[in-house]
């Protein structure tokens, strides 16, 4: 296999599933909600983090 077909590479319907089916084996049910809260408190840490960079850089600096 090159490395141009393993970076081409997307999975379809059927890998999805099984990927899907797995998870849910290793976390159970009841699990899956927490772990997808955190990601998402996670993701808008990061988004209001790089906010905060990019608005301090607009303004000039203070001696």
């Amino acid at each position: 296999m090159s490395l141009l077909s393993v970076l081409l590479y997307s999975p379809g319907a059927p890998e999805i599933i099984i990927i899907l089916v797995i998870i849910l084996l290793l976390f159970g049910g009841k699990k899956i909600p927490e772990l997808m809260r955190g990601l998402g408190k996670g993701m808008k840490e990061f988004k209001d983090a790089s906010k905060g960079v990019d608005e301090s850089n607009d303004k000039p600096a203070e001696k």
